[in-house]
């Protein structure tokens, strides 16, 4: 079955090409700057250990001439992996916010799009670009099954005390006003390969996903019981460039007595705070090369960076009665030893004990860096995002 994964965003165009059962890409790519005169194309072909990458820059229009570009590369004569579209069986689509209309993978019709459409307003910045790439892969791949993977289905489970804010019930019953979580493809991905490694079906995990959005979760035998993200991406972990978990009565104050419109606000929580705020720089590279230098604010921003990742730990240690292992998973979680360091320091009460050497060696693979008498593992799991909604599709496509 040859499943083309998308993950469309408002100017670019992530994808993978999987011809399950195999899990391993035929291909992958990366279309950026969508809208510009300037657009570009990353393309890379797997066969066997080998990769051929092919870059292109040219002028993109719009998502449509961007996916029909990528279409041109799958079926190029020389380097193309498929002869035409048709041979295209299912096209997987993350959509950041399903509500709490979708708690599972689902084939796309009028109605599920027309759901989509609604959730607008709860995912401003993600919803409507998910649903343009459904409309252009629509018309591109007419014989295959177009397939919703929802980034909020995973936390579905979660107990109505832990979904549910403290305001009028009317807020929820009429406006939906809850707590949905994010990033709950990966959280699903991550979580099952612990419980494998583990050889623990019934584990009790934390999932720390650390990219340029951050967010945790409380996993319990496989089912989210709780998550740091809320009614939108906004909350809980400091981030790139979102606040995290902030005092309301800081919004209000400077809306009344400062001025603030509440755009400016949002703009202000969303774009210019996390690590760009406290240091002028969202990526953690930047950051250590700063403190590197001596840069005392770096250090400070570092430090509130885990002692929020700590913090929200205890939480849902207490959460989950117990602990077997946490996880550190996307592009900070895998690949920056500080961030772990720091996270896992003065953590032995809670049975988390780092072996420093590990947590410095690099790996694809799923690894423990934990000392050996560690009762709780420390496990670095690289996520694949991609991969889990091919698995999800074929499960449903059967």
């Amino acid at each position: 079955m040859n499943i083309f994964v998308v993950n469309s965003g408002s100017s670019s165009i992530k994808y993978q090409l999987f011809r399950m059962p195999s899990e391993k890409p035929l291909c992958s790519g990366l279309v950026e700057r969508i809208g510009l005169e300037k657009s570009e194309i990353t393309h890379k072909i797997f066969s066997g250990s080998d990769e051929k990458v092919i870059k292109k820059t040219l002028a993109l229009p719009d998502h449509e001439a961007g996916l029909k570009e990528v279409t041109n590369l799958l079926t190029d004569a020389g380097v193309g992996v498929i002869r035409n579209p048709e041979e295209i069986d299912a096209v997987g689509h993350r959509v950041v916010h399903g509500g709490e209309s979708f708690a599972a993978t689902t084939i796309i019709t009028q109605e599920v799009k027309d759901e989509i459409k609604k959730l607008f307003p709860l995912a401003p910045l993600h919803n409507p670009s998910n649903y343009l790439g459904i409309e252009v892969a629509e018309r591109i791949f007419t014989k295959a099954k177009q397939v919703a993977v929802f980034d909020t289905a995973f936390h579905q489970t979660m107990p109505e005390k832990a979904f549910r804010y403290a305001i009028p019930e009317s807020f929820y019953t009429d406006l939906r006003i809850r707590s949905y979580g994010f990033h709950g493809t990966s959280h699903k991905y991550v979580s099952e390969q612990a419980m494998q490694h583990l050889n623990k079906p019934a584990a009790k995990l934390i999932t720390i996903h650390l990219g340029n959005g951050c967010s945790m979760a409380a996993v319990n035998a496989g089912k989210s019981i709780d998550t740091s993200m809320g009614f939108g991406p906004l909350a809980g972990l400091i981030m790139g460039t979102r606040s995290g978990d902030i005092d309301p009565s800081i919004i209000f104050h400077l809306i009344s007595q400062q001025g603030y419109e509440p755009e400016q606000v949002q703009s202000l929580l969303n774009k210019k705070s996390g690590m760009q705020g406290l240091t002028g720089f969202s990526d953690m590279r930047d950051i250590g090369k700063a403190i590197a230098e001596g840069n005392q604010q770096a250090e400070l921003a570092y430090e509130m960076y885990a002692y929020r990742i700590k913090k929200y730990i205890g939480s849902y240690a207490a959460v989950l009665n117990g602990l077997d292992a946490i996880v550190f998973t996307a592009g900070v979680g895998e690949n920056d030893i500080d961030t772990r360091q720091r996270v896992c320091r003065d953590m032995e009460y809670l049975g988390i004990r780092l072996d420093e050497e590990k947590n410095k060696v690099r790996s694809g693979e799923v690894r423990e860096i934990n000392k050996a008498d560690s009762p709780v593992k420390v496990l670095v799991v690289p996520t694949n995002e991609e991969l889990e909604i091919a698995r999800q599709c074929k499960e449903l496509l059967g």
